[in-house]
């Protein structure tokens, strides 16, 4: 008779087996279609997750169901790291995203956000320019700003809106710079216009340009990296509830594969 533990190892592993199809597949058609960089730069790790979920899932099924005890030891090694890599991952998400917050501008129904507030190494990843370019073009493909000029707000309407963190740091200018509101994209400099803030100076109203290469772009990044992150940390924990669960019935199958190689059925009891 098959153990249980072997069954519930297989059935999970099998469930996981058919959901790292789809996730090939979408890799692959994304590899097909990609034109822009923000295409590009999610496919390969897609397709990655996918082939991952593939093998490991194929050498828990195969260890588990047909009592392979190599392959269910590579299994368990592999779940450990994992298990290992997901701990440390959601520490580090907590650790780094502890820092910065949206500050609150009198008179208005959105926040604007400073880059320096963000932990350094948020701060360095952003800023370089290899990332900011990829970013930066994400940014532009997603219609963000373009979808914020389409409301054709007045400028009362427009204070009084709950602007996301990449619509407040991207699309329209620091308060500070005190433009001239012509639309939610348009903003009109003063003759002459200098400032000692460094956005202030980077804004256009091109919207090829807008502000995004402000500061404050980037710290709307930061902010939306920093919800999103929170949100994966919380979702890490109840993952790796899973993840040992898991492992722990796997172990209980290895050993059960290997007293089964020990005493073969057919030998029999004396």
């Amino acid at each position: 008779m098959v153990r249980v533990s072997n069954n519930v190892v297989g059935c999970l592993n099998l469930i996981t087996l058919l959901l790292s199809i789809p996730i090939v597949a979408g890799g692959i058609w994304l590899t097909s279609r990609a034109s822009t960089d923000c295409e590009k730069f999610l496919e390969k790790p897609v397709i990655f997750l996918g082939v991952f979920l593939l093998v490991v899932s194929l050498a828990g099924l195969v260890g588990a169901w047909c009592r392979i005890s190599l392959l269910l030891w590579l299994y368990l090694v592999v779940m450990f790291l994992l298990i290992v890599v997901v701990f440390c991952f959601t520490i580090f998400a907590f650790v780094i995203t502890n820092k910065g917050a949206g500050e609150v501008v009198s008179g208005r129904g959105y926040k604007e956000y400073r880059l320096g507030d963000y932990s350094n190494w948020l701060q360095k990843r952003v800023d370089a320019e290899k990332n900011w370019l990829k970013i930066r073009s994400c940014i532009q493909e997603s219609k963000v700003c373009r979808r914020m000029e389409e409301r054709n707000q007045t400028l009362n309407e427009f204070l009084r809106d709950d602007l996301s963190p990449l619509q407040s740091g991207c699309c329209k200018p620091p308060t500070a710079c005190n433009f001239i509101y012509r639309s939610a994209t348009v903003w009109d400099k003063p003759s002459g216009f200098e400032s000692n803030i460094s956005d202030c100076n980077s804004w256009q109203s091109d919207p090829a340009i807008l502000c995004y290469d402000c500061q404050s772009c980037k710290a709307g990044v930061l902010a939306n990296i920093k919800h999103d992150w929170k949100t994966i940390a919380v979702v890490n924990i109840i993952f790796l509830i899973i993840l040992i669960a898991v492992y722990s019935v796997g172990c209980c199958a290895f050993r059960n594969n290997r007293e089964e190689n020990a005493y073969p059925r057919w030998k029999g009891h004396p």
